[in-house]
């Protein structure tokens, strides 16, 4: 018992030291970098340090909190995390100065959310108990988009995607995301045809899923997909539904379902492209840009010239011109983060969020026996995955563009919102398995 007890204090001293140092070295980046980008702007206003101190609270807060209430947590997660965000809070002080208050507002909501949810008792038992209810509550959400639906932009004409209370927008696909990943993990880990308990997570073992049991989960899927194109929030789509296929395989370890999924991700996005103009524009502007430079295609071929002109090490913060893109600080600061990083930026983004994933995935593995935790931390993790590759390929041309947010950099507070809530989720399985 001793031994034991030993082993567990010395585990916490590891984890508490490591995420202090990562929070420190991510500190002092973002605090060069803040330094930087008022060298380069001297006309800015000396309350932009604001955001800096936001932040800097909100990881001081947020690991003392950790330490009493996780002491066993894993330690890469949150420092990831705040690192990214943190970037991104540059970012849109760079580049749409006018959102940077918005998004530190809507930091320190995300983190005290991920604090509520990684803290609290009872999380994951409330989200297997009541799924249904997660489930119909994130549909009806999106029902009241359809006649109650506005854009911040006041355009009627652009997707009317957002619930919108005052001065405040909640777009009500992200929460459903997880509200989604819930439920599926939560039906499939109580299904014996899909996931056996009794067996070790992603068994070899296959079996055909009986219509019985798959019915209600597609039944469920196709109302969700209905209201997203619907929306033409095709984006969304895509990424629940990638998801979904991932996770069912994930319980089934069967190769039909990936090559289903596949063929009909080909056959919704063959229909998309017959029915919605935004979808032929993205596809042909995907297949070539080039005769259409000036006009339609002029995002993507300027998120292009960006990738181009930032080179190995970049043109330096505030040095490059990345705001000719449209829209940037939303859909294209992966292009931001390549001009004025550079190369060695681009693969700082990728192995930050690359790491995150491979974390969740490891806690998935390390659940044992238990499906619903197993299928939960996966899920999570594939969201983080498929949304960030999702933009990433789009802003390249190596897809055709989604219009997803970058997790945890773009701006935007719902997707930062959603996305520290999979970290306080992350966060909390991470302790039961350390426990």
């Amino acid at each position: 018992m001793t031994t034991e007890l030993a082993i567990h204090q010395e585990h916490t001293r590891t984890v508490k030291t490591r995420e202090r140092l990562l929070l420190l070295l991510v500190g002092m980046f973002l605090l060069v970098n803040f330094l930087g980008l008022r060298l380069a702007q001297p006309s800015s206003t000396s309350t932009d340090w604001l955001h800096f101190i936001v932040w800097l609270i909100c990881a001081s807060i947020g690991t003392l909190l950790l330490e009493r209430n996780l002491p066993a947590r894993d330690p890469l997660l949150f420092p990831i995390a705040m690192f990214l965000s943190g970037w991104g809070l540059i970012l849109i002080d760079r580049l749409a100065p006018p959102f940077a208050d918005r998004q530190t507002v809507w930091l320190a909501v995300s983190v005290t959310a991920m604090l509520i949810v990684a803290t609290t008792p009872h999380p994951l038992r409330w989200l297997r108990q009541y799924r249904y209810v997660l489930l119909l509550g994130g549909i009806l959400l999106l029902l009241g988009t359809i006649f109650l639906g506005t854009n911040p932009s006041g355009s009627q004409t652009a997707p009317q995607l957002w619930l919108g209370f005052g001065a405040i927008f909640f777009q009500p696909s992200e929460a459903l995301k997880i509200m989604l990943v819930a439920f599926l993990a939560s039906y499939l880990a109580e299904s014996p045809s899909f996931f056996r308990a009794s067996l070790p997570a992603f068994s070899t073992q296959r079996k055909w899923p009986s219509p019985r049991i798959i019915g209600p989960v597609l039944l469920m899927w196709g109302i969700c997909i209905i209201i997203l194109v619907w929306q033409r929030d095709l984006g969304t789509a895509i990424l629940f539904f990638a998801v979904f296929i991932l996770l069912v395989y994930v319980a089934t370890r069967s190769n039909f379902i990936l090559f289903s999924g596949f063929i009909l991700i080909i056959l919704a996005g063959f229909v998309a492209y017959m029915a919605f103009a935004v979808v032929r524009l993205r596809v042909d502007v995907w297949i070539n840009p080039w005769p259409e430079a000036d006009s339609r295609a002029f995002q993507i071929v300027q998120s292009l010239l960006a990738f181009a002109a930032g080179g190995p090490f970049g043109q330096g913060i505030g040095q490059g011109s990345p705001t000719y893109i449209p829209v940037v600080h939303s859909d294209f600061v992966f292009s931001a983060i390549a001009e004025e990083w550079g190369l060695l930026g681009v693969i700082t983004v990728i192995a930050a969020i690359g790491t995150f994933v491979v974390r969740g995935l490891q806690i998935a593995l390390q659940q044992q026996q238990r499906a619903f935790l197993v299928l939960l931390a996966t899920g999570l993790s594939l969201l983080i995955a498929t949304q960030s590759l999702l933009i990433m390929a789009g802003v390249l041309k190596l897809i055709p563009l989604t219009g997803v947010t970058l997790p945890y950099l773009s701006y935007g507070g719902s997707s930062l919102l959603a996305s520290f809530v999979i970290v306080g989720l992350l966060l909390r399985l991470s302790a039961l398995e350390n426990n």
